[in-house]
C-alpha cells in the first residue's frame, strides 16, 4: 500500500475546493453559504481521513462530492427555505458567482479523468432560481445526475434510496425545472459576442448619462427586475424606470454614476458606482447582472455592494 503524506493529501484535497464550492453554490443559491458549507465538507473529510484505521481514499472527487452533498442536505434541513411563486424575487438569499472563479474551478478540474463540466446553463441565475424551488433531495438528484453525470446507482447509494426512487425523483425534478425556466432559454448566447458587448457598452453609457429613454430602449417591454435580498419584483421596462426614478435615479441629488463591466453566472454584469453631491469619491452602489435575450435586456438582477470583493472590484473609484 502506497503511503500518502499529509502535505500530499492536503494538496490533492485542495485542488477540488473550488469545484466543491460551485457544487454547494448550486445546491443553495448562496455564495456565502457555499463558502461555509465547503469549509464544513473539508473539515468532515479531514476527520474521516484521520480515522484510526488510516484507510486511504483512492477516489477523492466522488468522495468529496458525497460529503459536500450531505453537508448541504443537512444545512437545508436545519434551515429550510421555501421560495414563493414569483421566481427570483422570492429567492431572497440568491447571490451572484463571479465568472472568473467559475473559470478557475473549471481549470482545476480540467486534467482529471472525470472532469466536471461547468456548463453556462447550470450556473445561470435563472437555473439557480428554478432549482431552489425543488425539494433539497430532488435538487441533489438533479445536480448529481444532470450536472455531474453520476449514475442512478451511485446517486441512489449516496442518498440511501433505491435506484427506482432516484430515477423517479429525477423525472419529477426535470419536469418541475422545465416549468420554472424561461421559455426562450435555448436562444441565449453561450458566450459574449460583439452584439452583446455593444449592448452592454450602451447600457453603461446611458446609465452614466442618466438617459432614461435610452435605458428603457435597451430593456424588453416585459423585462423583469429584482434585487435580492429584498422581496421585490418589477415587470415591464417602464415600470422598472418609474421604480428607479422614485429612488432618485437620474436626479441631481442621486449623484454622478460610473460603471465597470464584469461577468457573473455566465452573463454580463455591470458594477455601478455613484458619487453623491458634496463627495469627491465614487462609491460602490450595486452590481446589475443582465440576462440578454433577442438583443435586449430581458432581466436585471441587482445585488448589494457587499458582493464587490468577490469580483475583485474596489469599493471606491
Amino acid at each position: 500500500m502506497t503511503t500518502t503524506t499529509e502535505p500530499d493529501l492536503a494538496a490533492r484535497l485542495e485542488r477540488h475546493r473550488r469545484e466543491i464550492h460551485v457544487h454547494c453554490y448550486r445546491m443553495t443559491g448562496s455564495y456565502e453559504d457555499a463558502q461555509d458549507l465547503t469549509q464544513e465538507a473539508f473539515l468532515r473529510a479531514w476527520r474521516r481521513l484521520e480515522a484510526p484505521d488510516g484507510t486511504p481514499v483512492d477516489a477523492l472527487r466522488p468522495w468529496l462530492y458525497r460529503i459536500a452533498t450531505n453537508v448541504c442536505l443537512d444545512a437545508l434541513a436545519r434551515r429550510p427555505r421555501t421560495p414563493g411563486p414569483e421566481g427570483t424575487a422570492e429567492i431572497t438569499w440568491l447571490q451572484p458567482y463571479p465568472d472568473e472563479l467559475l473559470e478557475r474551478a473549471a481549470a482545476d478540474a480540467a486534467d482529471e479523468p472525470e472532469a466536471v463540466v461547468f456548463a453556462k446553463e447550470t450556473v445561470e441565475l435563472a437555473y439557480l432560481v428554478a432549482v431552489q424551488h425543488l425539494p433539497p433531495r430532488s435538487r441533489a438528484v438533479l445536480i448529481l445526475r444532470d450536472v455531474l453525470g453520476w449514475s442512478a446507482k451511485d446517486t441512489a447509494a449516496l442518498l440511501e434510496i433505491t435506484v427506482a426512487a432516484a430515477n423517479s425523483a429525477l423525472q419529477r425534478a426535470r419536469s418541475m425545472l422545465q416549468e420554472r425556466l424561461p421559455e426562450r432559454r435555448e436562444q441565449w448566447s453561450a458566450e459574449a459576442d460583439d452584439a452583446e458587448r455593444e449592448l452592454v457598452a450602451r447600457y453603461v453609457r446611458v446609465s452614466e448619462e442618466h438617459d432614461t429613454e435610452g435605458l428603457v430602449a435597451l430593456i424588453r417591454e416585459d423585462g423583469a427586475w429584482s434585487m435580492p435580498p429584498e422581496p421585490l419584483l418589477v415587470r415591464g421596462n417602464r415600470q422598472m424606470m418609474e421604480c428607479w426614478e422614485q429612488g432618485g435615479w437620474g436626479s441631481a441629488e442621486f449623484g454622478d454614476v460610473r460603471c465597470r463591466v464584469t461577468r457573473a453566472n455566465g452573463c454580463p454584469a455591470v458594477a455601478v458606482y455613484v458619487r453623491r453631491p458634496g463627495d469627491d469619491t465614487h462609491r460602490a452602489l450595486a452590481i446589475d447582472v443582465l440576462r440578454i435575450e433577442d438583443g435586449l435586456v430581458a432581466e436585471i438582477v441587482t445585488f448589494v455592494p457587499a458582493v464587490f470583493p468577490w469580483f475583485g472590484l474596489p469599493e471606491t473609484l
